[in-house]
C-alpha cells in the first residue's frame, strides 16, 4: 500500500514541477511575464492610436507585439488606409519595428 502511495504521489508531483519550471523559463518564445506585460501595454497602446486616428478607423485590425515588433493584421479599406496604421504604430513608443500583415479590400463590381 505504501508503494502504490508513493507512485501516486509522485505522478502527482511532476505536473506541479514540470509547471513551475515553465513558468521559471519564460513560456511564450522565451519572454518573462514582466515582458508579455509590457508587450501588451505597447499592443493596448498601439490600438489606441488607431483608435482615435480622426482619418480612418480600424476595426478590424488586429494587433500583436512581440519583442516590440509590432504586426498588424486584419483587413483595411484602401492601400492609403493600410499606409496610415503602418505609420500610427510606428509612432507609439516603444515600437522598433511594424510588420504590416494588413490586406486591402478589393472592390467587386
Amino acid at each position: 500500500m505504501k508503494k502504490v502511495f508513493g507512485l501516486i504521489l509522485t505522478l502527482a508531483a511532476v505536473p506541479l514541477l514540470l509547471g513551475l519550471t515553465g513558468c521559471a523559463t519564460g513560456g511564450h518564445y522565451g519572454q518573462s511575464a514582466g515582458e508579455r506585460v509590457d508587450e501588451r501595454g505597447t499592443s493596448a497602446r498601439v490600438q489606441a492610436a488607431l483608435a482615435e486616428d480622426t482619418r480612418y478607423k480600424y476595426p478590424s485590425v488586429s494587433v500583436e507585439t512581440f519583442t516590440g515588433t509590432v504586426e498588424l493584421s486584419g483587413v483595411v479599406d484602401s492601400q492609403d488606409q493600410q499606409s496610415r496604421a503602418v505609420e500610427l504604430a510606428g509612432q507609439v513608443p516603444d515600437v522598433k519595428a511594424v510588420v504590416n500583415y494588413l490586406t486591402v479590400k478589393t472592390s467587386v463590381n
